[in-house]
């Protein structure tokens, strides 16, 4: 019986041993707990800490209640993650009573202040990231910056070196710049038979010493006045400073290799008046007395030989900017797109000369690109043909640039046409579609007459008691066609005026 009652005495005290604990909690060993025999319980964590001040290290160990501990799975005082912590750490547990006496927390060494430094910029903020990420990119584009700056500084200083003074040039080149060289004498000099245009400074130097007479015609680009040049008569076209891509494209046509010709209006120069409160942009030309061929249409009439004449040259004219010259000196197909009676110049010699290639545009053959000019301006709306007003025109295909320059052709030999007497009857002056829109027609106007209407100017009965006014009168009806790949070519065009104008002196010689 005793070993019995021992047993259940035994198993009682560890009973309540176990039940004491439980209520009781974790037992932790507390070094300011003297009087309870360093002993401390909590329903928590025990921990035991090391601390560093200046150089005092301290050893703490006690309770750590679970009141007081964010968040309570894990409290955040016993996980120290700062691996460069060399000041304070502490170190938990509650795995059985007293573990804390286990424990043995050390301080971090001190890192040198390089690494520190290497430590800090490893938690850069946003602000030093885009700084440090911007920085070396702007140092790259100022240096991009600085070596185009210098590579168009020393190209055009390459570019002055060799562009020689008037004096120089003068020197070289006599009598060029000098009192008794006329213009055409000039051009021939200097252009080699290029026919590419004056050098740059000659040109500058031949429109400051240029004399403005008279208006003599206005535009919506600005106007355009008589001025002398060492006594000779020039033309000077003149351009307000919002009309800049217009000037600028028109002389860079103009000066386009091997387009100098008898019946394209011949360029002079071009250059910039700028006094400080207002800029001028200049482009100077030949200047014709007969004006344009819609004046001297206005105020005279011709013959046979004067219509054929005038279309003839016409015809040879556009003929030639429409042509591409292959070869080392050679030149690019041009379209006018403005082709109009008030953009051609009528010479003394009853020829004309075609003007105003400020919306022209060229072929390159090597790129098969159409040369388009980034420019405002459109085409006068009356010489417009029907796929320019319905908007169906290829912009990449540069033979339908030709064709339009075409349909208009056909309209100014109709009022070239008009003008010509023959048994002492002929015609008033009229704008093409006179009868069908008003002076100044809109695009919806013009688009419901020419191509929704397919009206045409009227050819008068009697030229078909003609033979020459007949054939003029086919041809311009070959010219308008609706279909614009129906159209005849600039030097089909011309064969068939050559041929005409032979025929025609031809009788004159046999009735003689």
């Amino acid at each position: 019986m005793s070993s019995k009652r021992t047993c259940a005495l035994l198993v009682a005290v560890g009973v309540l041993f176990i039940f004491c604990h439980s209520v009781n909690g974790l037992s932790c060993y507390c070094d300011i707990c003297a009087d309870s025999n360093y002993t401390c319980v909590t329903d928590g964590y025990c921990f035991t800490s090391i601390s560093k001040d200046t150089s005092v290290v301290r050893h703490s160990s006690r309770c750590l209640e679970i009141n007081i501990v964010i968040p309570r799975e894990k409290p955040l005082v016993c996980h120290y993650p700062k691996k460069h912590n060399d000041s304070f750490v502490t170190v938990c547990c509650k795995d059985y009573d007293f573990c804390n006496r286990d424990l043995k927390p050390t301080l971090h060494n001190k890192l040198p202040d390089d690494s520190l430094n290497d430590h800090k910029k490893e938690r850069l903020g946003t602000w030093e990231l885009a700084i440090i990420i911007a920085g070396p990119i702007g140092v790259v584009c100022l240096v991009v910056m600085l070596i185009m700056n210098f590579w168009a500084g020393s190209t055009k200083r390459h570019n002055i070196r060799y562009l020689r003074t008037p004096r120089i040039i003068a020197a070289d080149q006599q009598p060029i710049l000098t009192a008794a060289v006329s213009l055409r004498d000039m051009i021939e000099m200097t252009t080699s038979g290029s026919g590419s245009g004056l050098p740059l400074l000659v040109q500058r130097s031949i429109a400051r010493q240029i004399q403005l007479g008279v208006p003599i015609g206005k535009g919506r680009f600005g106007e355009v006045w008589q001025g002398r040049w060492r006594g000779e008569q020039v033309a000077v076209k003149i351009f307000s400073s919002r009309e800049e891509r217009s000037w600028f494209r028109e002389a860079e046509i103009y000066q386009t290799v091997m387009l100098r010709h008898d019946n394209i209006l011949g360029f002079i120069a071009a250059d910039n008046k700028d006094n400080g409160t207002w800029t001028q942009l200049w482009l100077i030309t030949d200047y014709h007395e007969n004006g344009s061929l819609f004046d001297f249409l206005n105020r005279s009439t011709v013959d046979t030989n004067g219509m054929i004449r005038i279309a003839l040259s016409i015809a040879t004219g556009l003929a030639h900017l429409h042509m591409e010259i292959v070869g080392t000196q050679g030149k690019p197909a041009i379209a006018h797109r403005d082709l109009k009676s008030k953009n051609i110049l009528v010479k003394s010699n009853g020829t004309c000369a075609i003007g105003d290639l400020g919306l022209a545009v060229r072929y390159d053959t090597s790129m098969d690109t159409v040369d388009i000019p980034l420019n405002h301006r459109v085409g006068t709306k009356r010489y417009m043909a029907p796929e320019v007003l319905e908007e169906t025109i290829n912009m990449n295909h540069f033979d339908s640039f030709k064709r339009g320059d075409i349909y208009a052709l056909g309209l100014i030999l109709w009022e070239v046409t008009r003008r010509c007497y023959v048994d002492n009857i002929h015609e008033e002056y009229q704008l093409p579609y006179y009868d069908s829109v008003p002076s100044d027609p809109t695009i919806d106007e013009m688009r419901k007459v020419v191509c929704l209407e397919m009206k045409r100017p009227p050819i008068p009965q009697r030229w078909n008691a003609y033979p020459c006014l007949q054939t003029m009168s086919k041809l311009m009806q070959e010219c308008w066609y609706h279909t614009a790949s129906a159209r005849l070519t600039a030097l089909r065009i011309k064969k068939t005026l050559a041929t005409l104008g032979a025929m025609q002196s031809h009788n004159i010689n046999i009735n003689i």
